[in-house]
Parts: C-alpha cells; sequence; structure tokens
C-alpha cells in the first residue's frame, strides 16, 4: 500500500509541474495549495531534492522546481524515492532496486514467489509508463 508520504509526494510533483517552467515555488504556497503541514512536506521535499528529481534555490526568489521536464519523471520514481521498494511481500523488500532477490530461506521451494515477483514486475512497468506530465494533464484514468 502506498502511504500518505508517497501520495503527498505526487501531489508535491504536480504542484510543481504546473508552475512556470524554470520558476522556483516556495514551499509556503505549496503548502497552502496541498492543505499539507509544513514539517511533513519538509519532510517529503527533503526525500524528493536528495533523490535528484526537485533543485532548490535559497533566498527570497528561491523554493523549489522539478530538476527535470515533468515528462521525464516517472510516478514509480517518485514512489520509490518515499516508499521505498514496492515488493509485494516482504520477502522482496530486501531484494535490491528491483526486488528481484528474494531473502526467505524458502525461496527454492516457494511455489508463490513467482507470482510475486511477477506482480511487483507488473507494478513497476505500470508505474514507469505514467509520468508527472501525464498525471498533470489528466491522461491517466481508471479505465
Amino acid at each position: 500500500m502506498i502511504s500518505t508520504r508517497g501520495r503527498y509526494a505526487l501531489r508535491i510533483m504536480l504542484d510543481l509541474a504546473r508552475a512556470e517552467e524554470g520558476k522556483y515555488v516556495s514551499l509556503k504556497s505549496v503548502a497552502e495549495r496541498q492543505e499539507m503541514s509544513m514539517k511533513y512536506l519538509e519532510s517529503i521535499i527533503s526525500l524528493l531534492n536528495k533523490g535528484g528529481i526537485v533543485v532548490s534555490l535559497r533566498g527570497t526568489q528561491g523554493g523549489y522546481r522539478l530538476a527535470r521536464p515533468a515528462e521525464e519523471i516517472t510516478v514509480y520514481e517518485v514512489i520509490r524515492l518515499t516508499e521505498g521498494p514496492l515488493a509485494p511481500v516482504s520477502c522482496l523488500e530486501a531484494g535490491g532496486p528491483e526486488g528481484v532477490s528474494c531473502t526467505c530461506a524458502q525461496e527454492d521451494s516457494c511455489q508463490t514467489l513467482p507470482l510475486w515477483r511477477e506482480l511487483e514486475r507488473r507494478v513497476r512497468d505500470y508505474l514507469e509508463t505514467v509520468t508527472i506530465r501525464d498525471l498533470a494533464e489528466g491522461r491517466v484514468t481508471g479505465d
């Protein structure tokens, strides 16, 4: 399950994507528009900044902006930075960047492991196809 942190991170990214290209946006304005606490927003934006998908500028004209165009930042990238592995079962969580290794002693005999690996792969593959631009322009539907 995606936590509030992951959902809020996407909302922050959408807010920044809607800003004038190259313009820095203050955290205070994002917090007001998104109805988020500044403290929580700061913790999330710090992860996004360390992950290299937003950049910051100090000063009166400072704030945050996307580090790359919105069409180059995927939902998967945002979620991985804020949530960590998206493994559907705990034995795949520590399995590296793609969750393909299993840390369970039953790995060699587990008949359900292929199911969990495939589920993780499908979720990752889908989220890698959806960009922040897609979300911002309403190109993602539930159909």
